[in-house]
């Protein structure tokens, strides 16, 4: 009989071992991502330029090779990386800084959207501390992107100025990127600080671009690249709360950008005659050309505890078109994984 119930005892036990890391085990993580200018640590709150962006991505993992072509062309970090997959809806918006004005403002940014599905393949080879990033977007800019009826809702809800100038926006377009990033660590110290370098480029409808950035990682932290789930989650291995600050430098050399231009055969808000002291001649006035070298800087704390993830970012860059002003906007970033 005591033999009996030391069986039972211990079959008990390695069922719920085997539970309890079932549970710890994760193989799915659902990311909520959002800017918006408004979203400020210093209390200066804006509502222009890229006034708002949103993303709302489901990762995970596959246990067999994937049948999906897409994903089979998506380049993998070595026979031993970690693959994680991903797939989402996003959209950004852009306006002038005079939302109550209706008329053509050519001395600003444009007002514009895009909407987007992604689908990615986050790749990280833990061994040699180096991953591939690559996105595929597809999607429209102008109306059919829905960010005046996004912009207007949310300016309702919160009882904020409603934007009047959206029958100047760009017309529709279609947008089929492709994002590719890698990345490489330089220098760590432990579980404290990590120092990665990384390059980008962007080709397609959308956005045309290279850049060239420095993550640094400083505090508690799992390693960066055990993958995105160890970044945010316990995930099953590590520690179970971290507590670390990123910052991030970033050099971009942009050569085309659809929501700052209009995407290809979208048609263009009329541009706006002023006519000269005398009256004798006018001028045409359009959107001012992009910039094409853009330099921005990064920084915020991210909170891990267990499977749940806050982070709350700040990214500043210099002007994005020609003689005009520079972007600061923050950032909310919600994880979970299970």
């Amino acid at each position: 009989m005591k033999k009996l119930l030391y069986i039972l005892l211990l079959i008990w036990f390695k069922t719920l071992n085997i539970s309890w890391a079932q549970q710890e085990t994760s193989n799915h993580l659902l990311q909520a991502y959002l800017d918006d200018d408004y979203i400020n640590f210093y209390g200066n709150g804006t509502d222009k330029a890229y006034t708002n962006g949103s993303r709302f991505t489901l990762f995970y993992t596959k246990l067999k090779p994937s049948r999906f072509l897409v994903d089979r062309l998506f380049p993998k970090a070595g026979g031993e990386s970690r693959n994680l997959f991903g797939i989402g809806l996003a959209q950004t918006i852009f306006t002038p800084n005079n939302i109550s004005n209706p008329k053509f403002q050519p001395n600003d940014y444009p007002w514009s959207g895009t909407l987007h599905l992604t689908h990615s393949l986050y790749s990280y080879n833990e061994e040699r501390k180096y991953n591939f990033q690559t996105e595929l977007d597809f999607g429209v800019s102008g109306p059919a992107a829905l960010a005046r009826q996004v912009q207007e809702t949310a300016h309702h809800i919160v009882n904020y100025q409603q934007p009047e100038g959206w029958s100047n926006q760009f017309g529709n377009s279609l947008i089929l990127n492709l994002n590719f990033s890698a990345e490489k660590q330089l220098l760590h110290y432990g579980h404290s600080l990590e120092v990665i370098g990384g390059g980008q480029a962007q080709i397609g409808t959308g956005i045309n671009a290279m850049a060239t950035y420095s993550l640094i990682r400083i505090g508690k932290m799992n390693p960066y690249f055990q993958g995105l789930m160890a970044q945010y989650s316990h995930s099953g291995t590590g520690y179970k709360t971290q507590f670390y600050f990123i910052f991030k430098f970033k050099l971009q050399w942009m050569l085309s950008n659809a929501m700052l231009q209009g995407g290809i055969n979208a048609t263009r808000p009329a541009p706006l005659l002023t006519p000269d002291n005398n009256g004798a001649s006018s001028t045409l006035e359009y959107y001012h050309p992009i910039k094409n070298i853009i330099a921005s800087y990064t920084y915020g704390p991210v909170i891990v505890i267990n499977r749940f993830s806050v982070s709350s970012i700040m990214t500043t860059t210099t002007p994005w078109m020609k003689d005009l002003y520079g972007l600061t906007w923050g950032n909310f970033t919600f994880s979970y994984t299970f």
